[in-house]
């Protein structure tokens, strides 16, 4: 049965970028969100299997709307994004509750691999 993700990123490229690795790979992209506030909203309304989410986004940053659907969703699957190694993110991302990171730009066998990994 396909996994209903929901992809979270600024750039639409990205956004697209993602949606084609994980539909090629039989996952069901739910919806798109262009930053946090919209994430949370989309999150709430669709209650996907999975968020792939960019740390760096306008409006809200992507660990303030991972702490958000982790508040309403304790058991909420989420894996960050991110083009900065920046350690200090990874470290509060994965205490805020993300399940992996991973590094822009994006290698299509770790983002399968990484979406395998957390959802079994």
């Amino acid at each position: 049965m396909a996994k209903n993700v929901l992809i979270c990123d600024d750039a639409a490229f990205m956004r697209m970028m993602i949606k084609d690795i994980l539909t090629k790979n039989d996952y069901n992209v739910v919806g798109e969100a262009e930053n946090g506030a919209k994430a949370v909203e989309k999150y709430n309304e669709l209650t996907p299997d999975l968020v792939l989410m960019d740390i760096t986004m306008p409006e809200m940053d992507g660990i303030q709307a991972l702490k958000k659907i982790r508040e309403t969703d304790p058991k909420a699957v989420v894996i960050m994004c991110s083009a900065m190694g920046q350690q200090a993110m990874v470290i509060e991302a994965i205490q805020s509750g993300a399940k992996d990171f991973i590094v822009k730009p994006f290698q299509a066998d770790r983002v399968i691999e990484a979406v395998k990994k957390v959802l079994g």
